[in-house]
């Protein structure tokens, strides 16, 4: 297998379990604005409230999604600054497992790492400082500080740049097909679709190795490396 020189990553639902932190803003959410609901009412509340999250994914103004949510279920307290609520709260709500971290720092022994991801530099560096992937990568590029965003070949060339590292030496790991898989492609690096949930494929990319687990990645280190 080919000695690659850096491996690079996605950060949200990669690297960080964002489904988990929006669980965990809800109940915060929940707690201020409803307080006790009935078991049955809350799982409901959750369901709609994640399919909400997910229609407003990837935009930055998160106060569509709450006024949604709370025009179906009227609050005893309506927040009334939900986006300062969501931006205060939402980066607090992320953690990392110790065995992810260990995984990085083991191949960070042996190639470079980087994390490319989209969004604010108030929420995307609050969630790597939070989490303390800041001392585990070389590089780390927020397409708002730099901009540029995902799938966009530029913000992978300017990350290789910054390792100093060609695209054929690099690996992309992520959970978006178009943006984390077809975007680096585009510009030259191989792209692993992160799949741990096993969903099928209905686009046109086709990624290099579709992986369930980062374990997985151990395998790009060569059998020297494992000495």
């Amino acid at each position: 297998m080919k000695n690659y020189k850096a491996m690079l990553f996605d950060l949200d639902d990669t690297l960080l379990d964002r489904n988990q932190a929006v669980d965990n803003i809800f109940h915060i959410m929940l707690k201020e604005c409803y307080g006790n609901v009935e078991d049955m009412l809350k799982t409901e509340m959750l369901r709609k409230f994640k399919e909400y999250d997910h229609h407003g994914y990837g935009v930055s103004d998160k106060t569509a999604v709450f006024h949604s949510f709370f025009d179906e279920f009227p609050p005893v307290y309506r927040l009334p600054e939900p986006q300062e609520f969501w931006n205060q709260q939402f980066p607090q709500c992320f953690s990392i497992s110790e065995h992810t971290v260990n995984l990085v720092k083991r191949v960070q022994e042996h190639m470079k790492v980087a994390i490319i991801t989209n969004g604010t530099v108030h929420r995307q560096n609050a969630k790597i400082m939070n989490s303390g992937l800041h001392k585990c990568f070389d590089v780390i590029l927020i397409s708002e500080e730099v901009g540029l965003e995902k799938p966009d070949q530029r913000i992978f060339q300017l990350a290789l740049n910054k390792l100093q590292v060609q695209p054929e030496d690099a690996l992309f790991v992520g959970d978006n097909l178009e943006l984390d898989v077809g975007g680096p492609q585009c510009a030259g690096l191989k792209g692993i679709w992160f799949n741990p949930s096993g969903m099928e494929n209905d686009s046109n990319i086709k990624p290099d190795e579709e992986i369930q687990s980062l374990d997985e990645l151990l395998h790009y280190l060569s059998p020297k490396q494992f000495t």
